[in-house]
């Protein structure tokens, strides 16, 4: 048997050899090469589960027959978005650069309006919003 067909042998992958570990030694044993690559196909459509945060717990609590098991798992969404995941997306990013532009205008607004104070230009006679006389008070 060559290198490259030994590499690709499903008893090479670490899935399905933990899944033929676990079954009993004469079913494992019955699976032909070819329901092996099937079944590494299937069980590989999983993907490699690779996630930045993977934190797993088992929680047994006395006097209770089962216990629990906790996950938390994060990390980049591989997958492609769906019709309503895009959607939501574009809607999040306008409101975020809404907001942002939003913002970004009022504070230079406020800049032109201390600028204006400092340069001692009124726009209206005995009016003004007390901003620039709050700044030069504190």
């Amino acid at each position: 048997m060559s290198k490259s067909s030994e590499q690709s042998h499903p008893m090479h992958d670490p899935t399905v050899k933990s899944l033929m570990q676990r079954m009993e030694p004469h079913i494992a044993q019955s699976f032909t090469v070819e329901q092996q690559l099937a079944l590494a196909r299937v069980v590989g459509l999983r993907g490699g589960r690779v996630h930045s945060i993977d934190m797993r717990a088992t929680v047994k609590f006395p006097f209770l027959p089962w216990s629990f098991y906790l996950v938390f798992l994060a990390g980049k969404n591989r997958r492609p978005l769906t019709a309503k995941e895009k959607a939501f997306a574009a809607a999040s990013l306008f409101l975020i650069a809404t907001l942002t532009v939003m913002i970004l205008s009022l504070l230079g607004l406020v800049a032109l309006y201390i600028i204006k104070s400092l340069l001692g230009i009124n726009l209206f006679e005995s009016f003004s919003l007390g901003l620039f006389d709050w700044l030069k008070s504190s």
